[in-house]
């Protein structure tokens, strides 16, 4: 997409010199970072009702309310109500029949002077797009990436100018606005993981894009959202829990992806280091190399697969992801909890395909030892083969015989464990046989997934979906 990337500083200035434009800035740690450029660029006075930073948990406290987190979203929510309401009681007789009312607040957490904190904050804009209309709200999560705490100030500084601009002058494109958030910033440098539209600006964003976007464009190497297509930030759903992800196309969701990943729960759960755990998170997981597999992203098709995996009740993953060892490593960035991955023979055959590791020093040896280096499980669901009727399950598995003592000794030691307890009926299902069947108007088709998934896919003509002929 063709877009200028205006410098923060001319970002600043412009905002300074709109009439329109006039609000507060409240921020919590790493510093007044974000109203420092409106300052410092010059005609601050038209733009600025106050500057507030509550850093001492005192007194934000006094302020804002007692929060259990400071550094929360709860918190970032607290404080653009509040500053909102007070800023509209305060101005609105005097200036709001031509003023655009804005508040932006963030809480952050900066590198400490130990560096053993996690790096990152929430920021938010309030703002109205004409006088005296109802406002909008933009919220994010963001990830500090630099190594030193004066980089991190700086990069946090930057992103909220962005934030602000777009607000103010993009908010009709929400793709523009976000891809503009790390203008003069980088991926290195800084990372969004979750973002959410609302207000009336932003009543017809679909926030299950808005996910895909922030993996598309770059802000972010996953994002997440619920069932009900709710938008979830990461550490908040995986942080010290243990968690189990079924990665799939689910073109459609059919039954042997639900018994798959239920019945890998049930063992999953059994383990001693689970199942005293009061919640175990479970995630089908999404890849853009997946979303990708035509050359591009079909929009439709990957709104169609989040309305089956919706019905299935599913919290949805999207990653950038393709290595199982990467998608390990990020899960274990929130958690110290147990994580376990399921997966059908073809994948766990495909895992042992030694030219998916050619750009690894170590080859496959290192790209097992980043897998399991956090002791994480794999759990096989098996397969029927098509043409001989045989049961391959992971006793069964042939892989090279040079792998075939690692493959012995990850079994051996309980890495890779077989699930034994399924539904033999599902084994005759395979996705891409659902899917040409429901091109064709083979009716058959609708045994071999949920009734509430054949429905959506029916009503509303999901995968190209073809009635019966003479239905």
């Amino acid at each position: 997409m063709d877009r200028e990337n205006v410098g923060t500083q001319q970002k600043a200035l412009e905002i300074n010199l709109n009439a329109r434009k006039y609000g507060t800035f409240a921020e919590i740690g790493a510093g007044q970072e974000v109203v420092r450029w409106f300052f410092h660029v010059g005609g601050a006075a038209g733009t600025i009702a106050k500057s507030i930073s509550a850093y001492d948990m005192t007194v934000s406290d006094a302020i804002y309310g007692s929060s259990p987190r400071y550094v929360s979203r709860q918190r970032l929510q607290t404080m653009l109500d509040y500053e909102y309401r007070l800023l509209v009681e305060r101005l609105n007789e005097k200036r709001g029949a031509e003023t655009d009312f804005f508040v932006f607040a963030d809480t952050v957490a900066a590198r400490s002077y130990k560096g053993t904190n996690e790096s990152h904050g929430w920021m938010g804009v309030k703002f109205q797009t004409q006088p005296q209309g109802e406002p909008n709200e933009i919220v994010l999560h963001v990830r500090m990436l630099d190594k030193d705490n004066p980089s991190q100030q700086a990069a946090l500084g930057i992103v909220g100018v962005n934030l602000v601009y777009g607000a103010f002058f993009n908010y009709s494109s929400p793709e523009i606005l976000m891809e503009s958030l790390l203008d003069d910033l980088t991926t290195e440098r800084l990372e969004i993981d979750m973002i959410k539209f609302s207000g009336p600006e932003f009543q017809a964003v679909d926030h299950r894009l808005m996910s895909l976007k922030l993996v598309q464009l770059g802000l972010s190497n996953a994002a997440m959202f619920a069932a009900d297509g709710e938008v979830l930030q990461p550490s908040e759903v995986l942080y010290k829990k243990p968690i189990l992800v079924e990665r799939g196309s689910f073109r459609p969701v059919t039954h042997v992806n639900l018994d798959m990943l239920e019945c890998a729960r049930q063992q999953f759960v059994n383990e001693p280091a689970v199942k005293d755990e009061p919640k175990v998170v479970t995630l089908m997981e999404i890849t853009m190399r997946n979303l990708m597999a035509t050359g591009e992203i079909d929009y439709a098709d990957f709104l169609a697969r989040a309305d089956i995996l919706a019905a299935s009740g599913a919290t949805i993953l999207i990653s950038n992801y393709m290595e199982y060892y990467r998608l390990a490593a990020y899960l274990a960035h929130y958690t110290t909890k147990p994580i376990a991955m399921t997966m059908g023979i073809p994948s766990l055959q495909d895992l042992f395909d030694e030219t998916y590791y050619q750009h690894l020093d170590g080859g496959i040896l290192e790209s097992f030892g980043r897998l399991f280096k956090n002791d994480l499980k794999l759990y096989i669901y098996p397969l029927k083969d098509k043409t001989t009727g045989q049961l391959i399950n992971v006793q069964k598995l042939k892989v090279a015989p040079h792998l075939h003592n690692l493959y012995e000794h990850l079994v051996e030691n309980g890495y890779i464990e077989s699930i034994d307890f399924y539904n033999k009926d599902y084994l005759s299902i395979w996705s891409r046989d659902v899917l040409a069947k429901i091109r064709q108007g083979d009716p058959a088709w609708e045994a071999t997934v949920p009734p509430q998934v054949a429905e959506i896919i029916k009503e509303r003509k999901l995968f190209g979906y073809q009635a019966t002929v003479g239905a």
